[in-house]
């Protein structure tokens, strides 16, 4: 986001060593009374004149709680000046059907929606907030339908979608976006692209900080539309002319340049470390290959800025 010219003030929920994905690190989760303790502290300095916030894992309920009480704040300090905050909530709970944070944490998603401009679930995380299973393209466009209905909330995003259709071609994935209607009638879109055989950790905070700067854009070359409120656009504008399409085909872009020069470059590294195709019996030598492959996916962001800042948009937005 910094990259992109952002001004950030990240408020951590956890002091980790290093991210989970390596399966063992050190740290501490932050409580909601810290979290608290350091909004407030960016009230008295007078730093916090944010027009947009991205909120991102909240490790407890609770903490979680604390974390919509900041962007309600925010909401009413701009209620007099309609598209002056913006809130994209990534509700991140779990994914492929399993949770990883507690099960009271989900019944506060589920409050918090319905004050968020934009959320971004992955397709399990869909399915919980509509209960709906998503099994199909269908069953997608209902499960978006019905978040639209019951929360109200303006602009949707399902993320890492996996689901076979005659028209996708194999090893594929897509994301599927909408902006509701004043009636709140969904008008969907999907963007397929090519799945990357290689496993990264983090492409879901890299696709949430990316829409985050992109969806701005999109609206500010839009005009009219960041004076309005949850820059939602008029009815009359067809779902693949949305601010929310064209935002999420630049994710997209920079996210495929990006993961595809991590994944070459991982694959050189492991075949110089000679970590490939480790076999053998000594336990904390499959454990040293296995934290060295988790160290060649890191995500290679600072080493292709122009990926982040000029993509080449070539995954386009069709209708559902």
């Amino acid at each position: 986001m910094q990259s992109l010219g952002c001004d950030v003030a990240a408020l951590n929920t956890v002091q980790f060593s290093n991210h989970t994905g390596y399966g063992q690190w050190t740290g501490t989760r932050v409580s909601a009374q810290e979290i608290t303790d350091l909004y407030r502290g960016l009230k008295q300095s007078y730093l916090d004149d944010f027009d947009m916030m991205l909120s991102g894992y909240v490790p407890g309920a609770e903490a979680l709680e604390a974390v919509g009480r900041i962007a309600e704040e925010l909401q009413a300090k701009a209620k007099n000046s309609p598209g002056g905050f913006f809130w994209v909530l990534d509700p991140v709970m779990g994914d492929n059907g399993n949770l990883y944070v507690a099960q009271d944490v989900v019944p506060v998603y589920r409050s918090l929606v319905p004050h968020a401009d934009l959320i971004l679930p992955n397709q399990f995380e869909a399915e919980l907030l509509s209960e709906t299973k998503i099994v199909d393209m269908a069953s997608l466009h209902q499960a978006i339908q019905t978040m639209h209905i019951r929360y109200g909330v303006p602009h949707i995003v399902i993320t890492s979608v996996s689901l076979f259709h005659p028209d996708h071609p194999t090893s594929s994935l897509s994301v599927v976006g909408s902006t509701m209607a004043s009636d709140r009638k969904a008008r969907a879109f999907k963007i397929v692209f090519p799945a990357i055989d290689c496993y990264f950790s983090g492409t879901g905070d890299m696709f949430a900080a990316l829409t985050v700067v992109r969806m701005r854009e999109a609206v500010w070359n839009t005009p009219g539309l960041a004076g309005r409120a949850s820059w939602r656009s008029d009815d009359d504008v067809d779902a693949l002319d949305l601010p929310l399409a064209k935002a999420v085909e630049r994710v997209l872009a920079s996210m495929h340049e990006v993961l595809t020069r991590t994944c070459e470059a991982m694959q050189g590294k492991l075949k110089s470390d000679g970590v490939n195709g480790v076999t053998g019996s000594d336990e904390e030598e499959k454990k040293k290959a296995r934290l060295i492959k988790s160290k060649a996916a890191e995500l290679k962001l600072v080493r292709h800025l122009d990926s982040l800042r000029s993509p080449k948009v070539g995954f386009r937005a069709v209708k559902m």
